[in-house]
């Protein structure tokens, strides 16, 4: 009994221990704002969201260490049985806690070091696999064993890089850092539909400042929706109700509402006791604002931005914060009617739809030899089997079921395309809806819960496969974002890197130091700001040195993305965890 009694008083010296650690985030970072003259609100702010975190962390904590009082008290009832191995339990707990408690959640550095490595990985096998297709063409080394030599190592080295991508993956899911970012996604992802949903639903409509946007974007859907997720953007970050004009949309003369969600329930009278176009004046209550291809001037809420009191959050969970914020605009708004939801399910069911699955978009018609280039189906398909040889190795072997690939595209005729070229492989789809995406019959009802549906299909795979300058396809991808705590390399482009039309400059920085090869290339120091005008999937990037104002390629690996940061209303009325 003694020494049930030693233990009982080991259990409340660590409950103490655990309301000190609370009463220090909690009070600590108050303490040092109010007395320190030179810290910032930004500061406090931030050290304010890693207290929540922690204090949700301490919360699971506090709970198991109930259930350690809850064993000791059975200790204390069967005093005269042998408690051995519940004792043992016990002492067991009760050493992991101090170590659990210092390591509730990951460092940003660790997080950014996970990713990167996974960066490199793929930069390394896009390199070799580029100078290997190059030298194929070299007349030395179609010679047949040469050819064989080369081929055989291609097929050895992507081996070896889905070695590493498994074995990165196994450490992210044995690093015991997984609830804790499921339970981060979940919180910012929640934050974000709190804060748009008190934008958009204020108290009194008469008196509230609003933003005006029209749907009458002369494009496609994916172009379309991105209009008006460009002008919920800003809607938040001037902190105006988006009121949005949907009549005589070309997809439904009805409206949006006809097919999706409402944007308001409070708010969608465009009226006011003063009116202005872009940017009026601060107290200009309702304004109405352009197509971001003409907006003047330009706000510093557009994309790539990320917003200043969420910055460090997405940086350690997303790897790309700037897809996650936007895509978290674009799932607000394509929240479906419930006409819609019904169609979209029973689709799903009928073509059986399931994961893992690979889904590839194959844009033609109207983009080739404008926008993009022809690609054939047996381009698309060699990104799908290195995706599925990744998997495998990451599971240790494979489960003998035939591989998945949902395919959609604006030609009926690939379907049997991909089917008579790749019989190993299952494919899903309609290839009807790829009938009601051809230009005559674009703008009609069919054809637009035809694309809903296909991006709807695709958001719901394991892995894109596509071209980046077909916004269905980039809609899909951040679709993507709001499903999964980090889908961010979930992707292989044919072409551009993600970009949204209109945005912010695309920048990154320098990690290392680079000399020019020859005069296609450019000089790196390490610091170097590079603006990116698109990644040529072979190891190669191309874009400006702002410092030398010089246009050239650099090794992809020879960067990182620079984060785009802006201050945007922080909606204090909204709690940051309910």
């Amino acid at each position: 009994m003694a020494a049930a009694g030693t233990w009982y008083v080991r259990v409340l010296l660590l409950l103490a221990a655990v309301w000190v650690v609370v009463v220090f985030l909690t009070v600590g970072p108050l303490s040092l704002v109010g007395g320190g003259g030179g810290s910032s609100g930004a500061v406090l702010v931030g050290r304010l969201n890693a207290a929540v975190s922690q204090l949700a962390e301490l919360r699971r904590q506090n709970d198991e260490l109930r259930q350690m009082l809850v064993d000791f008290t059975e200790i204390s009832a069967n005093a005269g049985n042998d408690n051995t191995a519940t004792i043992q339990k016990l002492k067991h707990k009760l050493a992991e806690a101090p170590q659990r408690l210092s390591m509730s959640e990951p460092s940003l550095e660790y997080e950014l070091a996970r990713r990167q490595s996974r960066r490199d990985a793929d930069e390394l096998w896009r390199f070799v696999r580029g100078e290997l297709t190059a030298w194929r063409k070299d007349d030395s080394a179609k010679a047949p064993p040469v050819a064989r030599r080369l081929e055989k190592l291609q097929d050895s080295v992507r081996q070896y890089h889905a070695v590493i991508r498994g074995d990165l993956a196994n450490l992210t899911v044995a690093d015991g850092w997984e609830t804790w970012r499921r339970r981060e996604a979940d919180q910012l992802a929640d934050l974000m539909r709190r804060r748009i949903d008190f934008l958009q639903n204020p108290p009194d409509c008469a008196t509230a400042k609003k933003l005006v946007c029209n749907l009458n974007k002369v494009c496609g859907f994916g172009c379309q929706l991105h209009h008006v997720a460009y002008c919920l953007t800003v809607a938040y970050g001037t902190g105006r109700t988006l009121v949005l004009n949907s009549r005589n949309w070309r997809y439904n003369r009805a409206g949006w509402e006809q097919v999706f969600q409402p944007l308001s329930g409070t708010c969608q009278d465009a009226g006011g006791r003063s009116k202005a176009a872009w940017p009026g004046t601060a107290d200009t209550q309702v304004l109405t604002l352009p197509i971001i291809d003409v907006v003047s001037p330009r706000p510093p809420y557009l994309p790539l931005a990320v917003p200043a009191d969420l910055a460090d959050r997405l940086a350690r969970l997303h790897g790309d914060p700037s897809v996650w914020f936007t895509a978290q605009f674009v799932r607000y708004l394509m929240r479906p009617q419930q006409h819609l939801q019904n169609d979209l399910d029973a689709f799903v069911k009928r073509v059986q739809l399931r994961n893992p699955c690979v889904g590839i978009h194959v844009r033609r018609t109207d983009k080739v030899g404008t926008e993009a280039a022809f690609h054939p189906i047996e381009e698309y398909m060699q990104h799908v089997h290195e995706f599925y040889e990744r998997r495998q190795m990451e599971a240790g072997g494979g489960d003998g079921s035939r591989r998945c690939v949902y395919l959609a595209s604006d030609d009926p005729s690939v379907f049997q395309d991909a089917v008579n070229k790749f019989p190993d492989y299952t494919f899903l789809g309609d290839p009807s809806v790829s009938k009601t995406a051809a230009v005559s019959s674009r703008y009609t009802d069919a054809s637009l819960r035809g694309v809903i549906t296909d991006i709807h299909a695709l958001s719901l795979t394991d892995h894109l496969v596509c071209t980046f300058s077909s916004q269905v396809c980039r809609v899909a991808y951040e679709l993507m974002q709001t499903m999964h705590v980090d889908a961010a390399d979930w992707f292989t482009s044919l072409d551009d890197i993600y970009y949204y039309g209109g945005q912010s400059p695309h920048e990154q920085t320098a990690r290392f130091a680079h000399q020019p090869a020859d005069g296609s290339e450019i000089a790196l120091s390490p610091g170097d700001t590079v603006g990116i005008a698109g990644n040529h999937w072979n190891g190669y990037s191309k874009g400006e040195n702002r410092r030398l104002k010089k246009v050239g390629l650099y090794p992809a690996y020879k960067t990182r993305d620079k984060l785009r940061v802006v201050e945007f209303p922080r909606y204090p009325e909204v709690p940051l965890v309910l």
